[in-house]
């Protein structure tokens, strides 16, 4: 990856949360819960899930950074949405977690070498060690990928109900 490509990276990161709240101001609160299908997550478990990992990926760039070479835990993310109950977690809350685990994280990746970016840590879902470059690129793209899933069930959920309209 080039400077250039990292800081554009960097960047997109950044902007991660500010750009799911501004797609939460077109999501009505009435359709938080809406599962387009049983095994599909509602935008209150996206939110939830967003808390679980922004954390989760938080710690793993400051072991990057301080403590490359080390193994880092998986997470089973449905089990976690199940078992954690995330239609009973409050979502203001994620939002807040989410908010600042980007915020210190997003200080951190500013202040950075470049030759940090290099560094690796052991992931046990990948047969290759874990760059930091690895996770800089999964994790500038998480938030804009659950608003895309955000804007899916948001069009689901308007045809569904304009579907029922009609039947009546």
């Amino acid at each position: 990856m080039t400077p250039d490509e990292r800081k554009l990276k960097i960047k997109l990161y950044g902007k991660g949360y500010a750009l799911l709240v501004e797609t939460l101001k077109t999501i009505p609160k009435k359709m938080l819960k809406f599962k387009p299908a049983p095994n599909e997550w509602s935008v209150h478990e996206i939110i939830l899930h967003l808390a679980d990992s922004e954390t989760n990926a938080a710690l793993r760039a400051r072991l990057l950074v301080a403590e490359p070479g080390r193994p880092v835990m998986a997470y089973d993310q449905d089990a976690w949405a199940l078992k954690l109950n995330y239609h009973d977690r409050d979502v203001n809350d994620a939002l807040k977690l989410v908010k600042y685990a980007r915020k210190t994280t997003y200080q951190l990746l500013k202040s950075l070498p470049a030759e940090v970016f290099e560094n690796t840590i052991i992931h046990p879902e990948f047969d290759k060690p874990y760059t930091f470059t690895m996770w800089l690129t999964v994790y500038s793209e998480h938030i804009p990928g659950h608003i895309e899933q955000i804007k899916k069930n948001y069009k689901l959920w308007k045809e569904q109900k304009k579907g029922k309209r009609k039947a009546e």
